[in-house]
């Protein structure tokens, strides 16, 4: 997938004024338009020109791609990192669907999930509930096992009076409970949009992602944990100390095990109203033929064993 600088298919710089945005856009539209521009690249140009208009017209959308950085160039090969768009804060309901029909793929990377989208609200007299709003936030492991209280700093756009975009940045204590799954919201009452006429304001919704680990990795409640096990034990069966995000326990394994074998720890996953299970998976390590002694046994083994793993083969 390339990356698209949309500033430089619009034909402004990064820190044009949405009003600057706005004329660039309408004089390619006029230009390119596939009723009056007959040229052979007209409709993917105007097409383009769209898509890049589609996010910079946005406070909240350009305000996140900015955060990709300025050191992308068009056409270089991208893929967004999994936490780029972490803490930043959306407002609206959404602006997928229709909106982004026919778009690139770069644009769907980016935007094809259901996020906010900036709105700019009238004056009026009414009574109405502020907006909700929503970020992506990301947690250890280990606080779902334990629960714990975090302060996060949320980043959210806003227009200045020149018309500039610029991003706000405000803490929050939250409170992350245990038992907490990869996907699930926590709800702050009150933490999102103002209301209008003396309304209540909205709700801030933190959507929860696990970090990383370098040990466990996490399938719905369940939690699963690549185990290097020698040989021997492989073969002859033993009792070893594992890892738990809930701290060290004793795992019996079996004698004649096999590498990919799944060994359940119930009820050690995730600890949500139904808890989920940890499963160790046994994974085969073997010694270097840098140890001499380790190389003289297995020329011993390859010399005295009758053994051909590749029997089903018919080889």
């Amino acid at each position: 997938m390339e990356y698209k600088d949309y500033y430089k298919i619009i034909g402004v710089k990064r820190d044009a004024t949405q009003d600057e945005i706005k004329r660039a856009y309408r004089k390619l539209a006029r230009k390119y338009h596939p009723d009056i521009n007959k040229e052979a690249d007209a409709e993917d140009r105007f097409k383009e020109a769209g898509e890049a208009y589609e996010v910079l017209k946005d406070p909240e959308k350009r305000a996140a791609y900015d955060q990709l950085g300025a050191n992308w160039k068009s056409g270089q090969e991208f893929r967004p990192p999994p936490d780029w768009d972490t803490g930043f804060e959306f407002s609206g309901g959404g602006f997928t669907g229709g909106e982004s029909a026919g778009f690139s793929d770069f644009f769907e990377s980016l935007f094809g999930t259901p996020r906010g989208g900036f709105r700019q609200h009238r004056t009026s007299t009414l009574r109405m509930k502020g907006e909700d709003h929503t970020a992506k936030i990301q947690i250890n492991l280990e606080d779902a096992y334990h629960g714990t209280t975090q302060t996060l700093t949320l980043r959210s756009p806003h227009m200045d009076e020149t018309g500039h975009v610029l991003t706000r940045e405000h803490r929050l204590n939250v409170k992350i409970p245990k038992g907490i799954n990869q996907g699930q919201k926590i709800r702050l009452a009150g933490q999102g949009g103002p209301g209008m006429g003396n309304a209540p304001s909205g709700d801030l919704y933190l959507k929860v992602e696990f970090k990383p680990h370098p040990y466990y990795r996490v399938d719905g409640k369940n939690v699963y944990l690549d185990l290097p096990v020698t040989p021997w034990e492989m073969a002859l069966g033993a009792t070893i100390q594992v890892p738990t995000p809930e701290g060290t326990v004793h795992l019996k394994i079996p004698a004649d095990s096999k590498p990919g074998q799944k060994l359940r720890l119930k009820g050690r996953g995730i600890p949500s109203k139904e808890k989920g299970d940890l499963f160790v998976v046994l994974n085969v390590a073997l010694p270097s033929i840098e140890d001499q002694k380790a190389k003289s046994l297995y020329e011993e083994m390859a010399r005295d064993l009758n053994f051909n793993p590749r029997t089903h083969l018919g080889v």
